[in-house]
Parts: C-alpha cells; sequence; structure tokens
C-alpha cells in the first residue's frame, strides 16, 4: 500500500499564529495542491493527521473545522487530487490526550484505519512535533521548510533520518521518482 501521512498547516495551506478559525482563512501553500493531484494520479492513499486545538480552545467548533475541510477537499479535487481522510487532535495541549502530535496516537490511528505498516510509510511535517510523533509511531518522518519548517530545521534536534524538502511539491518529485 502506498500511503503518505501529511500534517495540515504548514504543509498543505499557509500557517497563521491565529489559528486556520474558517473557510475563508484557508489558503494553500503555492504547490501543495498540484503535489497532492499528483500523489492521487500515481495511486497514492493520502491521509491528512492535524492538531487543531483551537477547538478545545473555543475558538471554533467542529462544524466549523468541517467546513475548513470540506474546501481543502474541494481545492485538492480542482487538481485532480484526492484525500482519503483527516484524522485531527481538537485537544488542548494540556489535556492529557495520547492523540495530539508529538505523541503516537493519531498516526497509529491512521495504520490500524487503513491496515497499514508505519515501517516505510513516510510522514510530511512541518514542526517538530510533527516528526516526533511519526518517528515513535515509526514511519519515515520528512520535513518540509514551508510554514515553521525553517525554524524546525534551525531548532536541530530532528528524529535520526528526517529527510527535508524545500515544500510538498519537492518532497512528492523525490517520492514519485524514487517510486517510479
Amino acid at each position: 500500500m502506498k500511503l503518505l501521512i501529511l500534517d495540515r498547516d504548514g504543509v498543505i495551506n499557509e500557517d497563521r499564529d491565529d489559528f486556520v478559525k474558517s473557510p475563508d482563512e484557508w489558503s494553500p501553500i503555492p504547490g501543495s495542491l498540484e503535489a497532492i493531484g499528483e500523489l492521487t494520479r500515481a495511486g497514492w492513499i493520502v491521509v491528512v493527521a492535524t492538531n487543531q486545538s483551537g477547538v478545545g480552545r473555543g475558538l471554533f467548533d467542529v462544524d466549523t473545522l468541517n467546513r475548513i475541510h470540506a474546501k481543502m477537499h474541494r481545492a485538492a479535487q480542482e487538481f485532480g487530487g484526492h484525500i482519503d481522510a483527516v484524522f485531527f487532535c481538537p485537544h488542548k495541549p494540556d489535556a492529557g490526550c495520547d492523540c495530539r502530535k508529538p505523541l503516537p496516537g493519531m498516526i497509529h490511528d491512521i495504520a490500524k484505519r487503513f491496515h497499514a505498516d508505519l515501517q516505510g510509510t513516510w510522514m510530511v511535517g512541518d514542526s517538530l512535533r510533527d516528526l516526533q510523533a511519526f518517528a515513535a509511531a515509526g514511519g519515515r518522518p520528512a520535513l518540509v521548510l514551508t510554514g515553521n519548517g525553517s525554524q524546525t530545521q534551525e531548532g536541530g534536534y530532528l528524529p535520526e533520518g528526517t529527510a527535508v524538502f524545500d515544500n510538498l511539491a519537492q518532497f512528492t518529485a523525490f517520492l514519485l521518482k524514487r517510486h517510479h
């Protein structure tokens, strides 16, 4: 199975310090939707794993989050892309759940749902917590320098074996070349 797990904010769409709180605030990173289209055409299953503590903080509700994700799905479809599922943690950072990255609970849930072996599965994120969750779950972490990625790279301490790419489009070109 060709499964790819992507973080959302900073990988697919522009990140915001004040959270993406509405569909109007959701804006794709240039090239990200085209990349998802290429992945879909190449037979990849694309799943999003995203922390959305804005729900737990009361900044927006699950209905609004679903409308944001509906916009993301439609936008990907405009480029021939398909996002197979979106997994999210709605909890605040101090909630003590195991689904909030950097803990691997959400990643394990994805593996269970898709009957996937995470060893060798690529997972793309822009923050250290993404990479830590991916590595803890046994996946192959890839850092993109969009969103918080440049700061993450400068901070060092990346999990062993983390590959670094300018953006999702560059990662996609690497992945498709490798699997061709």
